[in-house]
């Protein structure tokens, strides 16, 4: 048993190396980590937390290769389409959950992780619910599946529509639940297409702020929320870059480092996709996250194709 394991572990570390590697694109990274843990089923302590910091520092670092004029822009670009589609999306998630007859707070969370920020807005939302475990596995396997197909068709249909850097920017950041999935989208398409999406999807995250808030009234639950520090260090970054002009000597490589650390973060996102996790998951709870996701998707690339250059 113990050789097992230990030959498990060899073998994440080196897919962990591999991925790394130029030549491993990020969908491919996200494969190599569904394969791993649906073939050797090693379980790795605080998995979750590796993920997150990993994720986390590399788009602080993207953030060094961003202008602030590129990002305002960016930003302000997605704002509009950004509020609207949280709106419709929480809106038709909790109302067409309830016709399918879903738990109300596995719907409530679907919503939530579907209109905002996949895990993120999942993880939020939770404990002011007093959702149980059951109820977060079941919300956050759909949202991770979805990620992971929208990771791997995206930049497809982006090319076959010929969309442009900037289009698909907006689009993989606002029809693409998970920050993660976001830029690993947006980076397979193409370095403008992953500053886009990178700078609109942490804006969006924010979002995360006021639908805690109205969640702790609905449920008349004090809570305190934290701000997402590591956007905070991601600005920062972004105007360190923009007004210290000696750092474009070593951006380019703080870039690749970070490009390479995102795709280590999807594998190990990767990982937190194996086939026993969906068993637990009914019909039901799928079909709503399917449709929202379906919606999102439509709406916003309707969108982008129509008012976006």
């Amino acid at each position: 048993m113990s050789k097992d394991i230990n030959f498990g572990l060899i073998v994440f570390f080196l897919l962990a190396i591999l991925s790394l590697f130029p030549f491993i694109s990020a969908p491919v990274a996200l494969v190599m980590g569904i394969l791993y843990i649906n073939i050797f089923k090693t379980k790795i302590e605080n998995l979750g937390n590796y993920t997150k910091k990993v994720l986390q520092y590399s788009i602080v670092g993207l953030g060094f290769s961003i202008n602030l004029r590129t990002a305002v822009e960016a930003g302000s670009n997605g704002f509009l389409f950004t509020v609207f589609s949280i709106i419709m999306v929480f809106a038709v998630g909790l109302v067409f959950g309830k016709f399918l007859g879903i738990d109300k707070k596995i719907r409530e969370l679907i919503a939530v992780g579907t209109a905002i920020c996949g895990g993120s807005a999942i993880a939020a939302i939770s404990p002011i619910i007093k959702a149980e475990n059951n109820q977060n596995s079941i919300a956050l396997g759909i949202v991770f599946l979805l990620n992971a197909l929208a990771l791997l068709i995206f930049p497809y249909i982006g090319e076959f529509f010929h969309l442009t850097q900037h289009q698909f920017g907006i689009w993989a950041a606002i029809a693409i639940h998970d920050t993660s999935s976001v830029v690993g989208a947006a980076s397979k398409f193409g370095d403008e297409a992953l500053l886009v999406a990178t700078t609109v999807k942490l804006a969006r995250a924010l979002f995360i702020i006021p639908i805690a808030v109205i969640f702790s009234l609905v449920y008349k639950k004090e809570t305190k929320v934290k701000f997402p520090m590591f956007i905070l260090y991601f600005v920062i970054a972004i105007i360190l870059n923009t007004y210290l002009p000696f750092l474009k000597n070593i951006t380019p490589y703080l870039s690749e480092i970070s490009k390479s650390g995102l795709k280590l973060a999807l594998f190990l996102i990767g990982m937190g996709l194996s086939i026993s996790h969906f068993k637990i998951i009914g019909a039901k709870p799928f079909i709503l996250g399917i449709s929202l996701w379906i919606l999102i998707s439509v709406v916003s690339f309707f969108a982008v194709t129509h008012f976006i250059n």
